[in-house]
């Protein structure tokens, strides 16, 4: 081990900035959650999480400890955990939380389209819309 990536005795280890396994790994656990709970289908998992091959999907839902996800991935995730937590917030029912993507929405991100078609687009800025939105109706944002 390098003297550098040893915790001197005043820095605790825990301090320590997570490595990219570390924070894929606990993504990818969230993520599959999420999509359990949403009901996503495979393909729309893996559009989700920016259309990675389906032998490497399936290699992160197998083993999600051994992902070493890219910065595009690991924002994706990011903005995915923040949909959802936003969402919890919103509808404390957790039916209506993890229904809420799957209905027509007449707001104007949406034009009476499911969030969830609108998150399906491929696009990072799709999930950042339905992130700022939410967070626009939880006052976050507006």
């Amino acid at each position: 081990m390098s003297h550098a990536a040893r915790a001197t005795p005043t820095e605790s280890p825990l301090r320590r900035e997570p490595s990219i396994t570390q924070m894929s790994a606990a993504g990818l656990r969230a993520f599959f959650n999420i999509a359990h709970d949403w009901d996503l289908s495979a393909e729309e998992q893996i559009v989700l999480l920016g259309s990675p091959g389906r032998s490497t999907y399936f290699n992160w839902k197998k083993t999600p400890e051994t992902a070493k996800l890219g910065r595009d991935t690991l924002e994706r995730l990011s903005l995915l955990l923040g949909i959802y937590k936003a969402l919890q917030i919103l509808l404390p029912q957790p039916t209506a939380a993890d229904t809420w993507i799957k209905r027509p929405n007449s707001a104007p991100p949406f034009g009476g389209r499911r969030a969830l078609d609108r998150m399906l687009a491929g696009n990072i800025s799709d999930l950042v819309a339905v992130r700022q939105y939410l967070d626009a109706m939880r006052g976050g944002w507006a």
